[in-house]
C-alpha cells in the first residue's frame, strides 16, 4: 500500500469488498468491453459486415485488459474511452476497425454506469433485507419487554423494546419500497449517438429506423434491461444519478436514526452495540464503552445524505444535449455515496446481530417514572374505594409536585407511592399501590403491534429473500 499518497478511507476502512469490486476500474472497463461486444453482435445480427471471428476475438479479451497500454495512449490522446478503444483494438487486430462503431463515449460510459449502479443498488437492497431479518429476530425476542418510551427525550408512556425496533424496521421498509421503485423504473440509455438523434446509426443502417431501434433493444436485452430511455441527449438525464443517490440518502437517514437512538440508549445503559473482548473504548478512560460503531454510522450517513445535493446540482447544470462538467464530479459523488452507504450497512448488520439489552436497568428506570404515569389508575382505584374524584385529583397533584421536588431538588427517590399510601383519603396501602404498577399493564398494544407488524409487513417483505447476504468483516 502506498502510504505517501492519499488513500480514500472508503476503500481502506469502510466499504466492503463486493461494493468496491463493482466500482473498480477493472469492472468499469470490463463492462465497457462487454458493451462493445454486445454492440458488435447486435450490428452483425442486423446485417452489418461484422464477422463471428471478430466478435469471438473481442470476447477473448473482455477480461484481459491492458491497462498500462491504455494509460500510455491516454497520455497522448487525452481521452479515456478512446484510449481503451485503441488498447482493445491492439489486442483484437481483426476487430479493431469495428470496435465502437457508430457509438459515442456515452454509449459505454453511461450504459456502463447504469449497469454498475443497478448491481450496486441490488447489493444495498440485499443488505437492507439482512438487517430487517436480524431486527425481526430481535423484535420477536423482546416484543413484550416493557421499556420507558420517550418524547422529546423526556419520559413518556411505556412501550416495549420490540415495538421500538419496529420503528427502525418500518423506516427501512419505506426505503425498500423506494429502492424497488428505482430498480423497476431504471432503463438503458441505448445507442443514441452524439446528440441523441440516432444519426450515426441511421447512417450505418442506410436510413432504416427499424434496425436502429432494434439494435437498442438487442443490446438492452443483453444486459437484462426491459426498456431504453425514449429520448436523451448524448447522455442519460443526470436526474437518474440524482434518483440513485437520493434513495441512498433515504436509506442513510434510516440508518442514522437507528444509530442515534442506540447512542441515546447506550447513554442510559439500557442497550448497547456489541463490544469485543479486547476492544478499547477510550485511550484515556479504560472503563468506557463508547458506541463507536453507531457513531461511525452517523458520520458516514452524513456524507451519503449530503451527496444528494451534489447530484441535484449536477442534474440542474447540464447544458442542452451534453456538457462535461458532470464527469469529474460524477466519478466521485456517485461511487462514494454507494461505498459510504455500504460501510454503513455493514456496520448495521454487525450491530443488529449483536445488540445487548439490560432488562434490570430498563426496569429500574421504569419504576422511577411509573408512579407518575399510574396516577390516573391510582385515582380510579381510590374512587372505587369511596373517594371523591375531584378531591383525589387535587391530592395527587399536590403529592406529585412534592415527589418531583424530592427527586429534582433534593436528589432523593420518587416517593409518590409512599405519600399516597399515607394519605387517608385514598383508603389504600403501599402493598396494594405497588400491585397496580405492573409495567406490562402500561404498554398498551405494543406487544400485539409488534406481532402484527412482523406477520403482516416484515415477513412478507422477506418472503422471496434467499437469506444468503452477510455483513462483511469490519476492517477496524
Amino acid at each position: 500500500m502506498d502510504r505517501e499518497g492519499y488513500i480514500s478511507p472508503l476503500s481502506s476502512r469502510y466499504a466492503g469488498k463486493a461494493m468496491q469490486e463493482l466500482f473498480s476500474e477493472k469492472n468499469r472497463v470490463r463492462t465497457w468491453r462487454k458493451l462493445w461486444v454486445a454492440l458488435a453482435r447486435g450490428q452483425s445480427h442486423l446485417g452489418l459486415d461484422i464477422s463471428e471471428e471478430q466478435i469471438a476475438e473481442m470476447e477473448r479479451f473482455v477480461d484481459d485488459i491492458n491497462f498500462e497500454r491504455a494509460a500510455e495512449i491516454e497520455r497522448q490522446v487525452r481521452h479515456d474511452v478512446m484510449a481503451h478503444v485503441h488498447a482493445y483494438g491492439e489486442q483484437c487486430p481483426s476487430a479493431a476497425p469495428i470496435i465502437h462503431l457508430g457509438a459515442t463515449s456515452a454509449y459505454v460510459v453511461d450504459n456502463g454506469d447504469l449497469i454498475i449502479q443497478r448491481e450496486a443498488l441490488r447489493l444495498v437492497r440485499n443488505k437492507i433485507l439482512k438487517i430487517l431479518s436480524l431486527l425481526a429476530d430481535f423484535a420477536e425476542k423482546h416484543k413484550a419487554l416493557p421499556t420507558l418510551g420517550f418524547t422529546h427525550f423526556q419520559p413518556a408512556q411505556l412501550t416495549t423494546v420490540g415495538k421500538r425496533a419496529t420503528l427502525w424496521m418500518h423506516d427501512l421498509l419505506l426505503d425498500l419500497e423506494e429502492v424497488d421503485f428505482v430498480l423497476s423504473s431504471l432503463k438503458f440509455l441505448g445507442s443514441k449517438g452524439t446528440t441523441g438523434t440516432h444519426a450515426s446509426f441511421l447512417e450505418l443502417f442506410d436510413g432504416d429506423s427499424r434496425d436502429v431501434k432494434r439494435l437498442e433493444e438487442i443490446v438492452a436485452t443483453d444486459f437484462d434491461f426491459e426498456n431504453v430511455y425514449p429520448v436523451s441527449g448524448q447522455t442519460y438525464s443526470r436526474k437518474v444519478d440524482s434518483r440513485f443517490v437520493n434513495v441512498l440518502g433515504q436509506v442513510a437517514q434510516s440508518c442514522s436514526k437507528f444509530a442515534n437512538d442506540l447512542r441515546l440508549l447506550a447513554h442510559l445503559k439500557e442497550m448497547e452495540e456489541p463490544f469485543e473482548t479486547n476492544q478499547i473504548g477510550s485511550s484515556a478512560m479504560a472503563y468506557k464503552r463508547n458506541p463507536m460503531r453507531a457513531e461511525r454510522m452517523n458520520a458516514l450517513c452524513r456524507h451519503v445524505i449530503t451527496q444528494g445535493q451534489n447530484t441535484a446540482h449536477t442534474a440542474s447544470a447540464q447544458w442542452l444535449e451534453r456538457t462535461l462538467d458532470d464527469s469529474a464530479n460524477k466519478r466521485i459523488a456517485v461511487p462514494e455515496a454507494f461505498l459510504a452507504l455500504d460501510g454503513v450497512l455493514n456496520l448495521y448488520i454487525n450491530v443488529a446481530g449483536g445488540l445487548v439489552v439490560y432488562p434490570k436497568i430498563i426496569h429500574g428506570r421504569i419504576m422511577n417514572e411509573l408512579p407518575f404515569m399510574a396516577t390516573e389508575n391510582i385515582m380510579m382505584d381510590g374512587v372505587k374505594r369511596g373517594g371523591n374524584r375531584q378531591e383525589l385529583h387535587e391530592a395527587i397533584r399536590v403529592h406529585s409536585m412534592a415527589a418531583a421536588s424530592n427527586v429534582k431538588e433534593q436528589g432523593g427517590v420518587n416517593d409518590l407511592l409512599e405519600r399516597i399510601a399515607n394519605d387517608p383519603s385514598f383508603n389504600t396501602n403501599l402493598e396494594h399501590l405497588t400491585s397496580l404498577l405492573n409495567p406490562v399493564n402500561y404498554t398498551g398494544r405494543a406487544s400485539q403491534q409488534t406481532e402484527e407488524f412482523l406477520a403482516d409487513h416484515l415477513r412478507p417483505a422477506l418472503a422471496n429473500w434467499d437469506g444468503n447476504t452477510q455483513g462483511e468483516q469490519l476492517k477496524v
